[in-house]
């Protein structure tokens, strides 16, 4: 479609184009478009090709995709140990309570993140041609094991602690994924995240972000974590398209520190409150393309919830409308 719209273009404005230059200047262009587009071709080819998951176990693919984790998944954790944890006083594992902190928003990160890595994990080894069974043993609990890990640094670091409200959404993630796998073969149910920049960041800039990076990170009161549902897969209606996601959402304002009890002792008054919102969304993975690279691309970007019409209430606003949420 979208090479018939340029060429219909390019026919509208060659004539008069071409007309005012010499015969061996269009020929110059037109054998430079000529290798362009071959160029280009063979390239999206060759990507495509790469990117197609094998239909069979393919070997040196599965060894490079176990080598190129733990690699990867290794100098994260060694990176994260000497720029995060290695200021900080060590001390016997031990575990904390910080359930009531942060309207849990936190813990929505978790669960969200363990669940994308898993899911990254067994599209990779799909991409390998193993086992649906290798797939969800190894491939889904990329992010459990990774972020389990992650808790034990915690749990030996004096300025924080193990948490058990971390483990918990950290085993829900990779319990969405596979549940969804065993039982319906796809994916219904999708976490997503989107997020808005607010007030509470300058207030506090040391804690929730100096810059727009870290405040994706750090500043709860802008996130919005989402479940994102297909309709098409629950209703199987043939005049839902199969992209259309209805999307409930989760955040929550006015925190600048984890506690009250903190808040109080550095003189600030705040008053955290939950919003919850439901809107429209598109699940990418459902657009049909035959182009391996835009699957791939599809399936990166569906971790993010789409901007669109949503509803949102809280006990202070009620119900409030927004023509167009991030």
């Amino acid at each position: 479609m979208v090479w018939a719209f340029l060429v219909s273009v390019f026919l509208l404005f060659a004539k008069s184009f071409f007309s005012k230059m010499d015969i061996a200047s269009i020929r110059a262009i037109l054998l430079s478009i000529f290798l362009f587009v071959s160029v280009f071709s063979q390239a999206q080819s060759s990507i495509n090709t790469f990117l197609k998951p094998s239909d069979t176990l393919n070997k040196p693919r599965r060894t490079g995709v176990y080598i190129g984790e733990s690699v990867a998944l290794g100098a994260t954790l060694i990176g994260l140990n000497q720029l995060w944890y290695k200021d900080y006083p060590k001390s016997s594992f031990h575990f904390i309570n910080d359930n009531n902190q942060w309207l849990q928003m936190d813990k929505l990160g978790h669960l969200y993140s363990t669940y994308h890595l898993g899911r990254v994990g067994a599209e990779m080894l799909h991409w390998s041609g193993a086992s649906k069974n290798e797939q969800l043993i190894y491939g889904s609990t990329l992010g459990l094991g990774f972020l389990t890990v992650v808790e034990v640094f915690d749990g030996f670091s004096q300025e924080w602690g193990a948490s058990s409200g971390d483990i918990i959404a950290n085993v829900s993630g990779t319990a969405l994924y596979v549940s969804q796998e065993l039982l319906w073969k796809e994916q219904r149910i999708t976490p997503k995240f989107s997020f808005h920049q607010t007030k509470f960041a300058s207030q506090r800039p040391e804690t929730l972000g100096a810059s727009f990076n870290e405040e994706i990170l750090k500043d709860y009161n802008g996130q919005t974590y989402w479940f994102s549902f297909n309709v098409h897969s629950f209703t199987k209606d043939r005049f839902v398209p199969k992209w259309l996601n209805l999307a409930i959402g989760y955040g929550g304002e006015g925190m600048l520190y984890g506690k009250d009890a903190e808040a109080i002792q550095n003189s600030v008054f705040q008053n955290p409150y939950r919003q919850f919102y439901l809107s429209l969304d598109v699940d990418l993975t459902k657009i049909t393309t035959k182009s391996q690279f835009l699957k791939t691309l599809f399936s990166v970007f569906n971790t993010i919830k789409i901007p669109a019409p949503t509803l949102q209430y809280d006990e202070y606003n009620g119900l409030k409308a927004h023509f167009i949420y991030f």
